[in-house]
């Protein structure tokens, strides 16, 4: 897979949790946001094996990503 493909993959992944939490009364979440909130973790580790950011998109909560935003608005780096 190139590194093209890849990126659309995961934009496309993270697009589709985006409309999850749309569907489920979250109206104004993006992808790009969905992505802020995986890859904070791989900042200290490096980028893990593909099948590990599919699953970390996959099985992102709200309440998680709730918190992601929170502190990101507490710290400033978001809103």
């Amino acid at each position: 897979m190139t590194e093209e493909e890849w990126v659309h993959s995961i934009e496309s992944l993270c697009e589709s949790k985006a409309a999850e939490f749309r569907m489920i009364g979250y109206e104004h979440v993006t992808g790009k946001e969905i992505w802020e909130c995986i890859s904070e973790k791989y900042a200290k580790t490096g980028e893990p094996a593909m099948h590990q950011v599919v699953n970390d998109i996959l099985s992102l909560k709200v309440t998680k990503f709730m918190n992601f935003l929170t502190i990101s608005a507490y710290k400033g780096t978001h809103f």
